[in-house]
């Protein structure tokens, strides 16, 4: 039996993780040698008519999205990881039934002056 929608759901899909080699910085070196990137992406949607039919249409091709993903990580390098972690919000929420997105934006071998396990950039976007 279905029940009737009752305004948005806090449903997720989760991609934690996915490691990706990119040439993106504002220094000489890291656009030449690169390194590697981690990226967590938060999807938030319905997904009460996909569980519902069992059809895959309904819902978020995970592994289709984590490839494009990982390619918005590894292609055309840019200064900030801010603007990485556009680009890949731009990009899920191109996907339906996706509302909102979080992506984390994690650069473990960033060049700062002191040590440090981590930094990254979160941003949250979402559908007008």
């Amino acid at each position: 039996m279905t029940m009737p929608s009752q305004g948005p759901t806090q449903d997720r899909v989760t991609i934690i993780g996915l490691r990706a080699y990119g040439r993106h910085g504002v220094f000489e070196h890291e656009r030449r040698v690169g390194q590697e990137f981690v990226v967590d992406v938060e999807l938030f949607c319905d997904l009460r008519p996909a569980a519902d039919s069992d059809d895959l249409s309904l819902t978020v091709d995970y592994g289709e999205l984590a490839q494009r993903v990982h390619d918005a990580v590894a292609s055309d390098p840019v200064d900030l990881i801010e603007t990485v972690a556009q680009r890949i919000a731009s990009l899920c929420l191109s996907e339906q039934p996706v509302r909102r997105v979080r992506v984390t934006v994690h650069k473990p071998q960033a060049p700062v002056p002191v040590q440090v396990t981590d930094i990254a950039v979160t941003i949250e976007r979402s559908r007008p």
